[in-house]
């Protein structure tokens, strides 16, 4: 039990650094600091978002539409927070 709880813990963290990474990327595109050009680029932006977007789905469903402000991956990073933090180190506690 004690096992699955630590995989668990670091996959939320993996999960964690990649929609920071992600969000940093778009800042990077969207002030033009970077560009789409590139195929690295591209290729990279295109991994993160095919591994972040059944994450953002469910929550894109129940929130409202900001227009182009898109709160998700704060929310995720949050239920990410509580799940770290909260939910399992409680559970490892029990686990003892």
């Amino acid at each position: 039990m004690l096992v699955l709880l630590q995989i668990v813990d670091l996959l939320l963290s993996v999960l964690m650094w990649i929609i920071v990474v992600q969000a940093i990327m778009s800042w990077l595109v969207a002030f033009n600091v970077i560009n789409t050009y590139n195929d690295f680029v591209r290729q990279l932006l295109y991994g993160l978002a095919r591994i972040t977007e059944p994450v953002y789905r469910p929550v894109r469903r129940i929130m409202p539409d900001f227009g182009a402000l898109d709160l998700s991956p704060m929310v995720v990073l949050l239920v990410i927070y509580i799940l770290r933090n909260i939910i399992i180190p409680s559970l490892f506690r029990s686990a003892i």
